[in-house]
Parts: structure tokens; sequence; C-alpha cells
């Protein structure tokens, strides 16, 4: 099966009432295929420490609960020195900003885990073909050789096949 990985944005947009279109499609990924165990579905501690930064309590019980309703495992990291590290990599190279380190967080958790895809929202740190390009050629220069994709959620919606 295949295995996604689900940064904090993902979960963010099903609330997201000011982006209309992108909270349908995370809605629909959600109600449809995750619901529906299409997918193997991971999130990590770096998730619930984005959320526990959310000063909004409401939105902050919200996202809890969304992660509660759903079955998304948590991806238990035995080595975290080994994420670290590939994290820091992302950083010293210029991929991702040292601000925003919890992305390279994310992305050093699929790539350590063999996970498919990295599901994001997020534009200008993950889900664009230049980022993954970069995160790739430094993960086959340290030798990590799982093909990683770094997509939206939009990319994982089959509309002729499973609604």
């Amino acid at each position: 099966m295949i295995s996604l990985y689900l940064d904090t944005s993902v979960i963010n947009f099903l609330f997201a009432d000011d982006a209309p279109e992108k909270k349908e499609i995370t809605v629909d990924l959600f109600d449809n295929y995750i619901a529906k165990n299409v997918y193997d579905v991971f999130i990590s501690q770096f998730v619930f420490q984005e959320i526990e930064q959310t000063t909004n309590e409401v939105k902050k019980k919200d996202l809890l609960n969304a992660i509660d309703k759903h079955p998304l495992e948590p991806l238990i990291i035995d080595d975290i020195a080994i994420v670290d590290s590939l994290a820091d990599l992302y950083v010293s190279e210029g991929i991702i900003p040292a601000k925003k380190r919890l992305d390279a967080l994310h992305v050093a958790c699929c790539v350590i885990y063999k996970i498919d895809y990295l599901v994001s929202w997020n534009y200008k740190h993950l889900a664009n073909v230049n980022k993954e390009k970069q995160i790739l050629s430094v993960n086959f220069i340290h030798n990590y050789l799982h093909p990683l994709r770094i997509i939206t959620p939009l990319e994982l919606l089959d509309y002729g096949n499973n609604n």
C-alpha cells in the first residue's frame, strides 16, 4: 500500500475557511481516502510540536480532534539523532530555512522511514519541484535512495475511480 506522511499544513486546511478550494480538497482527502484506509497515513511527533505552538486554543483542539478522528498512524522514531542529522543537512545546504526546521524534520522522517509521499500545502518550503529536486540530491549524496515525492493533497485524489 502507498504510504503518506501528512505535515501539519494538511491538517490545518481542514479548517481553512479563508481558502475554500484547498479546504474542499483536504476534506475530500480525509473523508474519501484517509477515512477509508486507501493509504497508510503517518504523522510524527513534529506534527504535534507544531500544533502545540498554536496559540488559538479552539484551533489547537480542532486540530487534535481531527487527528483522533482519522486513522493517522504515529510514526515511531527509534533514532532521533539520525532524523536530526538529516534535517540539519537540509538546513545547512540552504534547502529549508533554519526558522523552518520542523519542515526539515518532516522530510527527514519520510526519508529515514521510507515513506512514499510527503503531503503538504506548503509550496514555499516543501511542495514544489525545485525543493524536491534539492532534497533528493542531498539524499542520494548521503545514500538515502528511497525516491520520496513531495506533493499536495490534490495529487492524491482520483476523481474517476474512487468516488
